[in-house]
């Protein structure tokens, strides 16, 4: 009998684990490029990449090669030395926003946390404002900052000092942003919140208000839009930056940038993390700014039309948002329903929201994948 064989044993290992995920009964053992394996032997197309993290497919040769070298080299010394990865990263990342520093640390949430305290320290003032709606992790700063209040109900009372506004609402948030705020925390396009762009109006606005500007790429950076950051779609550079998830293609990785013009604020001591800037997480994420080149871009643009053009055919699709491949089609019925259904005929596929089916391909994604993904749906929705 297979590791895996026998229902008793999966349950089992499964009830070791905290029930902080609403699991799907699918074990996943392999993958590669826009595809994974079940402990069957079943073969899904993957049109979730790990919530938007295998950014370039599974196994892609490229950051595979980078950490496997890596791994030979050196895996950890602390940040209490220099390493040529962690340095290498932070200079290409420099290079692709244009001018900055980076902070890294293992995951979207922390590098919201370094945002979250570089603005009070830099600014001396612990106001935020944020979206209703937006998401940007479940750590107490990061949660504080999420305008989702069934996530943050339980957690209650969480750190003071922040405003929700909706969504390309102009006024709401000039009135927000008064002398007690240092942030202005927003996701270029909101990912769980139901995959909704922020408008150039809106972030013009926001950039012209004293407070510091930080976007939250954590889902849309790194190439997922059609450009390597969000916001090169929009009017403004933002001074502070988060980025994660696409960014080694699947290992732990999250960074901060800081604008060249507004660094300067964190001393040694402000801010740390054990594993951040790891060697070989640091490895495979500058394999994958390489390789996010504009031929790739060039693939995600299109291969975004393709998915979004068919998914505007199909029965059942009231609307389809987004940009490049991060998509958001809303659905007459519960998107839960059309998930599952989907896993059941070999597409993995998310939610975002009630009745937001969000698609997040790798960006390698063909178009006769495209394609199959399409024919998939309209099979479950006709």
């Amino acid at each position: 009998m297979s590791a895996f064989a026998g229902n008793t044993l999966l349950q089992g290992r499964l009830e070791r684990l905290l029930p902080t995920y609403a699991r799907a009964d699918l074990l996943l053992v392999r993958g590669e490029g826009r595809c994974v394996w079940d402990a069957e032997g079943r073969e899904y197309l993957d049109f979730g990449g790990g919530i938007a993290v295998v950014s370039l497919g599974h196994c892609h040769p490229a950051p595979l090669a980078a950490a496997q070298q890596q791994l030979e080299r050196l895996w950890h010394v602390s940040n209490l030395y220099r390493t040529e990865p962690a340095e290498e990263l932070a200079a290409k990342l420099s290079t692709r926003f244009g001018g900055a520093q980076a902070f890294f640390c293992n995951s979207g949430a922390e590098a919201i946390e370094a945002m979250l305290k570089y603005a009070r320290k830099a600014t001396g003032k612990p106001g935020v404002v944020a979206l209703e709606g937006g998401f940007h992790g479940r750590t107490l700063g990061a949660l504080s900052a999420t305008g989702q209040p069934g996530k943050r109900a339980p957690f209650a009372p969480l750190i003071p000092g922040v405003r929700f506004v909706e969504p390309n609402d102009v006024g709401a948030l000039q009135a927000a942003a008064d002398d007690e705020v240092g942030l202005i925390l927003l996701e270029p396009i909101l990912g769980e919140g139901g995959v909704i762009p922020l408008e150039p109006a809106f972030v013009t606005a926001a950039a012209a208000l004293p407070p510091l500007l930080g976007f939250d790429e954590v889902q849309t950076g790194v190439g997922r839009t059609g450009t390597f950051f969000a916001f090169e779609q929009l009017p403004v550079r933002p001074d502070l930056l988060a980025l994660a998830k696409g960014l080694a293609n699947g290992l732990p990785i999250g960074a901060l940038l800081v604008s060249s013009g507004a660094d300067g604020a964190f001393v040694p001591g402000d801010h740390g993390s054990t594993f951040g800037g790891n060697p070989v997480s640091a490895a495979a994420a500058g394999a994958v700014v390489d390789t996010v080149d504009a031929e790739l871009l060039d693939n995600v643009r299109a291969r975004g039309d393709e998915l979004a053009q068919g998914l505007r055919a199909l029965p059942g699709i009231d609307e389809v948002r987004g940009r490049g491949l991060l998509l958001g089609a809303v659905t007459a019925r519960p998107a839960a329903d059309v998930v599952a259904a989907a896993r059941d005929h070999g597409l993995l596929v998310l939610t975002a929201g009630d009745n937001v089916l969000r698609l997040a391909p790798p960006l390698t994604v063909t178009s006769d994948e495209v394609g199959a993904a399409l024919a998939t749906l309209d099979r479950i929705f006709s």
